[in-house]
């Protein structure tokens, strides 16, 4: 093959080329010739040599990228989808109570728990929601937990006004509310209080939560629960944000509070 190349160059450098420039009698034996074919012909291999190996480093990028944008969006499914079934079942049974008593509370919790499902079947997976929506389902759950702890549970829920339009990823505030309400609503207290804050400052959305905190034995085992949710809640801002983003804890002997600030669209 080489061999032909060298004929087949000389043939068409000979007759086309040297011809028109002059330049003739040179024979293909010539070893000066022939060290020029072989180094066109290196050249031309190492040329086409790197197109190709760039193509499938392009290629195996891209694929990779692709993978790891998978790996991630299956992370952050996993991490979304953790919000635990006992409040389902407590709410559907706090809800056949309330139908073996036929309190008229029935029918309006029926509605609460439809939407809540809805919520978190259908707009939990997409990217990003109204923040107007994730507001109205976020009341909705905590009414329904309301329900479950009748007035031992007093709730102060504040927000800015302004959120019709903007967006932020669906679920995301969940963990905190449910985490305030599972770690700060132990029976030892007779009454207790819960605060939940939103405010919109400079399009980034401002959370906060306040709760007390156990104070006995099981003290260190619900610390322990707390901070594995904690990881949990980190890992998903660090996917949806990677560093763009403020999340802060506070606490002291008897109280726990969290605050969040994610940037808004």
């Amino acid at each position: 093959m080489t061999l032909l190349r060298i004929v087949l160059t000389y043939e068409l450098v000979t007759t086309h080329i040297w011809k028109e420039s002059g330049r003739q009698g040179v024979s293909i034996f010539d070893k000066n010739y022939v060290l020029s074919a072989y180094i066109g012909q290196i050249y031309v291999i190492g040329f086409t040599t790197a197109i190709k190996m760039t193509i499938d480093y392009v290629r195996n990028l891209k694929r990779t990228k692709e993978i790891e944008n998978h790996n991630l969006e299956n992370e952050l499914s996993m991490l979304k989808s953790q919000l635990k079934p006992h409040f389902f079942f407590n709410t559907l049974n706090n809800l056949y109570s309330l139908i073996l008593e036929k309190s008229d509370e029935a029918p309006d919790t029926v509605i609460k728990l439809s939407e809540f499902m809805s919520y978190v079947i259908y707009q939990g997976n997409k990217k990003k929601v109204p923040l107007i929506e994730e507001v109205k389902y976020i009341r909705n759950y905590i009414d329904l937990e309301r329900l479950r702890f009748g007035e031992r549970v007093e709730v102060e829920f504040a927000m800015s006004n302004q959120m019709e339009s903007y967006k932020i990823p669906p679920l995301l505030l969940l963990q905190f509310i449910e985490n305030a309400f599972k770690h700060g609503t132990y029976y030892e207290l007779e009454k207790v209080w819960l605060y939940f804050g939103l405010e919109i400052d400079d399009s980034w959305l401002i959370f906060k939560t306040k709760n007390k905190k156990k104070c006995n034995k099981e003290e260190v085992k619900d610390n322990k629960s707390q901070g594995l949710g904690l990881k949990n809640m980190r890992r998903r801002l660090g996917l949806l944000f990677d560093e763009n983003y403020e999340f802060v804890v506070n606490e002291d002997e008897s109280n726990y509070a969290i605050t969040l600030k994610i940037p808004l669209e």
